[in-house]
């Protein structure tokens, strides 16, 4: 059985598009895509996730067929949707993947509110994106309307493997959902955004997941993060690249899956 798709509508009044599998309560993973991505790239490892564990995949504000308000884009606007998504579907504690930039989110959220936090996925996640050459290029160049070859191009450049071409246009016809003026608030927030000051304030356990073939995130990055974040472990996938979900869905669902268990189950 694949998994179920559904909305929500939180407190401040924005409706969120998501996939489940598992129950409706028990012990919850929440997955935040990095950005333009919707909950449909956490597709494959969704399929690899035990039903013992509540999966959730969010498309985050501006995403997929989440609402899409005007404004609020930045780092800070997308980490306060997301206790909210926990309240609107009653889960008190998470733990939370992000990849990506969203791994920024997913961070400012343990900062903010570590008693929602059981612990931390981060996947490809960078120290800081402040003043990246190839973020500001790519924001110089954001069309208006985004057009699928743009899209296209995006997905293939953040992956290092040869996913097919049914699987590019799946994603990159998710990307043509997010309005230019999303991509373009949200790249120079990130662009702007720093939190190295107070990662060391996460309290959560940390695993780090990273690809070795990663043209994004060097593997410096992910030693200063497990230098400065307590009880952070880094896992080397060989040969992959930005978006090892992608290039290797099993396991990556197996690692998720065994990091969050041992947490969850351990805390109930």
């Amino acid at each position: 059985m694949g998994p179920r798709i559904s909305k929500v509508m939180l407190s401040s009044g924005l409706a969120v598009s998501y996939a489940w599998i598992g129950g409706r309560t028990g012990p919850a993973l929440l997955m935040l895509p990095g950005p333009t991505d919707s909950w449909r790239s956490y597709a494959a490892v969704l399929e690899e996730l035990p039903s013992s564990l509540r999966s959730i995949a969010v498309s985050q504000r501006g995403h997929g067929d989440t609402d899409k308000p005007p404004t609020g884009y930045r780092v800070q606007d997308l980490a306060r949707d997301v206790p909210l998504i926990l309240d609107a579907l009653g889960i008190d504690r998470a733990v939370i993947a992000g990849h990506s930039g969203s791994g920024l989110v997913a961070r400012r959220v343990a900062i903010d509110h570590p008693e929602r936090v059981a612990g931390l996925v981060l996947e490809a996640s960078p120290t800081t994106l402040v003043a990246n050459v190839d973020l500001q290029a790519l924001v110089a160049t954001v069309p208006d309307p985004i057009d699928l070859d743009f899209a296209r191009g995006f997905v293939r450049g953040t992956s290092a493997g040869d996913l097919s071409r049914e699987v590019v246009d799946g994603l990159a016809h998710e990307l043509l959902k997010v309005p230019s003026h999303v991509w373009r608030e949200m790249f120079e927030s990130l662009l702007g955004y720093d939190d190295l000051a107070d990662i060391q304030r996460i309290a959560a356990p940390t695993l780090l997941v990273w690809g070795d073939a990663d043209p994004l995130v060097g593997r410096d990055m992910q030693e200063a993060l497990a230098a400065r974040v307590p009880s952070a472990e880094l896992v080397v996938y060989r040969g992959l690249g930005h978006t090892p979900r992608w290039e290797d869905p099993a396991r990556f669902a197996g690692d998720l899956a065994a990091f969050a268990a041992q947490l969850l189950h351990s805390t109930r």
